[in-house]
């Protein structure tokens, strides 16, 4: 699963631990998130959408082969 969510931060110049912040998880948390090492629950990522102002269409694109 590809993620946008470095761009997206780097959008509101956030940290990785301002947005782990925002949406209650730790940096580590996210920094698997983000690199694609772990695919987060639902929730986080309507979560993170809100903190966004976007879809979680945005920030979440199936690979070619996961489709």
């Amino acid at each position: 699963m590809k993620n946008t969510i470095k761009v997206e931060r780097a959008k509101k110049n956030w940290t990785q631990a301002d947005l782990a912040k925002y949406i209650g998880v730790s940096r580590q948390g996210l920094n698997s998130i983000e690199t694609g090492k772990f695919i987060p629950s639902t929730l986080l990522a309507l979560r993170m959408a809100k903190v966004f102002e976007t879809t979680v269409e945005v920030l979440f694109q199936l690979d070619d082969t996961e489709v």
